[in-house]
């Protein structure tokens, strides 16, 4: 097909969302775009970090990273569950090459031990994929203080990946990809209420939130980082079928189930932006179906650059760190 009539069909299915973000999205923009499968072998001698690896999303990323030769430590909070997908992931490849970390993104103490323990091992970080999230039903705390989700979902993983920062740095060709939810569009993000303690609770809701904050901090990063040699990127697998959606969204689970993608499908991006050594290049970007998209369909939710350095500053004080990449004027000339 002609590569502008190509982009204009693609164009027709993001505006139309359930085109975009379901099944069918996916099987168009495969043919559309003639995608091809990332070269067998493309990860070997390549190490890549995936949080919350035990089921769904997670639990096909590192299999699919591990058939292109990845080593691919998983991180959780389970150590039972780990040392099971570690010992399948064996199995199955022939290789012992799945070292597990037991960590709880929502707690900034396990992140730290986390970090010390990779950093102890590890020479080298090639990919860090920030999957693991959840949503809760009722507004809590985590151990640190903080409301549950944004623990979970923002600043735990920005704890992560300020710590590995350094080893990513020192690995050629690093990159940064967090994997988001297409519900971040229906919701804006109140900075002066990111922990939710002045408006009515609702999971979904604080989800949709944390993950728009999520988006615009990888926005952060790759601005800060430019020239550093790590890629930040966001990617949306569209509307996946794990048992994650149906546990906590068992409604729409039912409704939309026959155009529901598979996990494969959802995670293709994903492997597309870890395994392929020009994806991503334009980084900072959030993407699906290996295409960026826009960060907004509604304008009352857009963030200003102002915002997005705020809402950086918020969450590195919530992470108790130091700022792992300050202003670029602001930073040393060494």
């Amino acid at each position: 097909m002609d590569a502008m009539l190509a982009n204009v069909v693609d164009a027709v299915l993001e505006l139309s969302i359930v085109g975009s973000f379901s099944r069918i999205g996916y099987a168009v923009r495969r043919r559309l775009h003639a995608w091809s499968d990332p070269v067998p072998g493309s990860l070997d001698g390549q190490t890549a970090l995936v949080t919350g690896p035990t089921s769904g999303l997670g639990r096909q990323a590192v299999d699919e990273l591990a058939a292109l030769g990845a080593r691919v430590i998983l991180v959780g909070r389970s150590p039972d569950k780990l040392a099971a997908v570690a010992d399948e992931l064996t199995e199955r490849h022939g290789e012992d090459r799945f070292p597990t970390v037991e960590a709880d993104l929502g707690s900034l103490d396990s992140i730290r031990s986390a970090v010390e323990q990779i950093l102890a091992s590890e020479e080298r970080l090639d990919a860090l994929v920030d999957n693991a999230g959840a949503i809760f039903p009722e507004r809590h705390e985590g151990p640190d203080g903080i409301e549950a989700t944004l623990a979970l979902l923002v600043v735990g993983p920005f704890a992560l990946t300020a710590g590995l920062l350094p080893l990513l740095r020192r690995t050629p060709g690093a990159r940064v990809v967090a994997v988001t939810s297409g519900g971040m569009y229906t919701q804006p993000l109140d900075l002066d209420d990111l922990q939710l303690t002045s408006t009515s609770y609702a999971g979904p809701k604080a989800y949709a939130r944390s993950k728009r904050a999520q988006v615009t901090l990888i926005r952060e990063w790759a601005r800060r980082a430019d020239g550093l040699g790590v890629r930040f990127n966001a990617m949306h697998p569209g509307w996946a079928d794990t048992p994650g959606l149906a546990e906590m969204l068992p409604g729409f689970h039912r409704f939309m189930g026959p155009v529901l993608r598979s996990a494969t499908e959802g995670i293709d991006t994903l492997v597309w932006l870890v395994a392929t050594p020009d994806a991503g290049i334009d980084d900072g970007r959030l993407w699906l179906d290996r295409r960026p998209r826009p960060f907004d369909r509604i304008p009352s939710t857009r963030l200003t650059a102002a915002e997005r350095r705020r809402l950086w500053r918020e969450i590195v004080d919530l992470a108790g760190v130091e700022d792992p990449l300050p202003e670029p004027e602001a930073r040393p000339s060494a």
